[in-house]
């Protein structure tokens, strides 16, 4: 196991639309918003700079009424193929990368997380492999709700 192995999390799903229509979904800060999170979670953005080095500022709010601040940079965008984020967060940050790749007739959508470190990795997994399931859910049903 390598080094990176250890402090990842890593899932993927193919989705039955167009790359650029997935695509589409990520790169547009109001439907980003819609989808992004945990399955009971709202957000409120305050700024969305979908650019490379761009501050993506915004706070999850919970089920249980807690709020969660959140700070993401934009680190690379490879428009419709790829998209990588640095979430900063004194007590968990990583790299998320964001792959779309046509397969069949849909697009298989990468999603792998790369923590600071393994034990970041394992104190979050049991929150992360469930809510990052749900987020490709929700990118799912955003991405159908204008197919339709």
């Amino acid at each position: 196991m390598t080094d990176e192995t250890a402090r990842e999390i890593a899932t993927s799903r193919v989705l039955p639309f167009m790359r650029g229509d997935v695509y589409l979904a990520i790169a547009n800060p109001q439907r980003l918003a819609r989808w992004w999170g945990p399955e009971s979670f709202t957000s409120t953005t305050q700024t969305c700079d979908f650019r490379e080095g761009g501050h993506w500022r915004f706070v999850f709010h919970g089920p249980d009424g807690k709020d969660y601040p959140n700070h993401n940079i934009f680190v690379l965008i490879e428009p419709g193929r790829r998209v990588v984020i640095r979430h900063e967060d004194p007590t968990h940050g990583f790299r998320l990368t964001i792959s779309l790749q046509d397969e069949g007739h849909g697009t298989r959508v990468g999603w792998q997380q790369v923590f600071d470190d393994a034990g970041e990795r394992d104190r979050m997994a049991p929150i992360c492999i469930p809510a990052n399931e749900q987020n490709l859910d929700r990118l799912h049903a955003e991405v159908a709700s204008l197919a339709e």
